[in-house]
């Protein structure tokens, strides 16, 4: 058997949002918060109102939306359903629900509207039909569509809240998430096309589906204000929980360089634990793949970060030894988190004693139990960033 026991649920840099929650619950702001987690850094307030480019749909044969009163110079009636196809030259076509033919458009196609423009179908952050502020540009990709959503800065962190922060925890907690959140999203640019995913490979965009009174108030009463080192802004990645400590990001994300705001830090509001997870080795050996040369004899741990979290470990079988990082372990296993230790054992699965010390958290930090600080409702879930690893708050 392969048995596995750690902490935490995400990358580890950062904030982590059970953490935040739980310094919420005991009385901390959102300032105090925020510079708990990014060391030595100060908060901003950006001049004029901006807008973000967050990638909707991609490689769509066609892309259909309501609420439209304009296509590029085109009027439309904001009633209507239209469908926009790739056509010859380059360039979008509008159709109406039975397939004609309205318009043929240039390219990029820009849909905008005196209200909300409703994308229809799934959009990549999983919304069915979702109703977005901005405008909506057309972009042909060959012979397919993406469809990319501009919008103001605080429109975009007010569908971010929400997504990322459960609408019922404290509002200290959500102004920290809406004040990481426009931060992390004016320091990172995906492609010269649109700046940001609308899910978990950047942060989670559920426009104004997911909005709430709670989470708007939080986004409104920290307007503009974004995290800054040296009075430049930078990047906030955040992620679910943290176990106990936070990670240097260069100990987290393989070949980052280090940065002084991303520093580990102890976390004492968050003891968030996995495990033990026990798995065959023949299931350990699917899992691994690869990473795995013959019969699964041993994960030997050859560097932790500054925290428990796993660097860098061997994975040794019975035909040779494979060298790998902390994040390429966990991924292949599955686990939350790569705050981890490893034991092989018989069938019974017993480890022999004291297997798992190498993963004790700090000492000295309040007993919070295994869900979230005390009075806390743990973390917002497994299908999102906060519960998805490797990709809470992006990646660099």
């Amino acid at each position: 058997m392969l048995v596995i026991d750690g902490s935490g649920d995400g990358h580890g840099v950062g904030m982590s949002q059970t953490g935040a929650e739980g310094f919420a619950l005991h009385g901390y702001t959102y300032q105090q918060i925020l510079a708990h987690y990014y060391t030595g850094t100060a908060l901003a307030t950006l001049p004029a109102t901006q807008n973000v480019t967050v990638l909707l749909e991609s490689s769509r044969k066609s892309v259909s939306f309501t609420g439209g009163a304009q296509a590029n110079h085109r009027r439309l009636g904001t009633a209507a359903i239209y469908r926009a196809v790739p056509v010859r030259g380059g360039r979008i076509g509008l159709e109406d629900t039975l397939g004609r033919r309205l318009a043929t458009l240039s390219e990029p196609t820009m849909i905008s509207g005196p209200t909300a423009l409703t994308l229809r179908g799934t959009a990549l952050n999983g919304i069915k039909n979702g109703a977005y502020d901005g405008s909506l540009e057309l972009l042909r990709k060959g012979s397919r569509i993406d469809v990319v959503n501009v919008v103001t800065l605080e429109s975009y962190v007010s569908g971010v809240v929400p997504a990322e922060s459960p609408p019922t925890w404290q509002a200290a907690e959500l102004e920290a998430q809406a004040v990481a959140a426009r931060s992390y999203a004016i320091t990172t640019d995906v492609s010269a096309e649109f700046d940001l995913y609308a899910d978990t490979r950047s942060q989670e965009y559920g426009g104004l589906n997911v909005e709430t009174p709670a989470t708007n108030a939080a986004v409104t009463a920290t307007t503009g204000q974004v995290v800054t080192y040296n009075g430049s802004p930078v990047t906030t990645y955040y992620f679910a929980s943290s176990g106990g400590e936070t990670e240097n990001v260069e100990n987290s994300f393989p070949g980052a360089a280090p940065e002084p705001w991303l520093v580990a830090v102890l976390d004492p509001y968050d003891s968030s634990q996995f495990g033990p997870i026990k798995l065959t080795l023949d299931s350990a050996a699917k899992k691994l793949g690869k990473l795995l040369a013959g019969t699964l004899e041993a994960i030997n741990v050859t560097q932790r970060g500054v925290s428990p979290r796993v660097v860098a470990a061997q994975v040794i079988g019975s035909k040779g030894t494979t060298g790998v990082t902390g994040p390429q372990l966990a991924a292949a296993l599955g686990l939350p988190s790569t705050w981890a230790c490893f034991a092989v054992t018989g069938p019974s699965g017993t480890p022999p004693s004291g297997w798992n010390a190498s993963c004790a958290g700090p000492t000295g930090l309040p007993a919070q139990g295994s869900s979230g600080p005390s009075g806390a409702s743990g973390t917002s879930g497994t299908s999102g960033p906060t519960g998805s690893y490797g990709d809470t708050g992006g990646t660099p």
